[in-house]
């Protein structure tokens, strides 16, 4: 699943200009993450792969398949195959991992058997697979707010993993978690990545991990991209550039 961005602009309701003239190809199983301060425009480029947010001018081809008018029943089938990990997790604290998991797999089910919760035996296969990728099947049946904040973004994206994606999108997903924690769920989006050929694009807040995890680093500000190319080519230079000025080793970009 390629994704095409041509000449794409987006600006919100309020005037806020958060993306420019963009363009750039994304393929198939690759790791890209995007760089950049806060508002430069990361999480509106990735909003706008799944239609969370549409696009004001120019062209988003996801697969072939222009995207900007997408609706109704078309953009549901074309959301199965791109899944999203959040900062915040977003799972229902109150019941288990597998229910949270499980969730993933309502699209493909019958209304009457999603109000009920009945899952077949092949979903549930699917999901206990999922949390097995990610290191934590024994917490199948613990409730999700017992979790830690790192092994609650694991169940997000095992939750992902289960839905079966093509590619996967990640909004800052290891901001809030510590710097050991943080890496064990990079390794896993990186494992998920290599063994699956998922395309995995993050939003990445540590320049550290972004340059670690990546194969492929885009750099944004001000809403137009301003690198793009191999991490082996990020030097001090091109990070002067994207943030507007040398960062140390005490920045904590966001």
């Amino acid at each position: 699943m390629s994704i095409n961005f041509k000449k794409v602009g987006k600006t919100y309701d309020n005037g806020t200009v958060a993306l420019i003239d963009v363009s750039t190809v994304i393929e198939q199983g690759e790791f890209v993450t995007i760089i950049g301060l806060s508002g430069a425009g990361k999480s509106t480029l990735l909003k706008c792969i799944n239609k969370i947010e549409n696009v004001t001018y120019g062209d988003l081809y996801v697969n072939d398949i222009l995207t900007n008018n997408l609706a109704g029943k078309d953009l549901r089938t074309f959301r199965r195959k791109i899944g999203m990990v959040f900062q915040s997790f977003n799972l229902i604290s109150k019941t288990t991992v597998l229910r949270n998991v499980l969730t993933s797999r309502v699209a493909d089910m019958p209304l009457w058997k999603t109000f009920l919760g009945i899952y077949s035996k092949e979903d549930k296969l699917i999901a206990l697979e999922a949390l097995n990728k990610v290191g934590i099947l024994e917490k199948a049946y613990t409730r999700a707010d017992q979790l830690s904040g790192g092994q609650q973004q694991r169940v997000a994206l095992a939750r992902t993993v289960a839905q079966e994606p093509n590619v996967i999108l990640a909004d800052e997903p290891v901001a809030s978690l510590d710097p050991i924690t943080a890496k064990q769920v990079m390794d896993d989006f990186k494992r998920i990545n290599i063994e699956d050929n998922i395309t995995v694009i993050a939003n990445m807040h540590h320049v550290d991990l972004a340059l670690q995890y990546a194969t492929r680093v885009i750099g944004i500000r001000g809403g137009k991209i301003v690198f793009d190319g191999p991490v082996e080519k990020v030097d001090d230079d091109v990070l002067t550039y994207v943030y507007g000025r040398k960062l140390t080793a005490a920045d904590n970009i966001g």
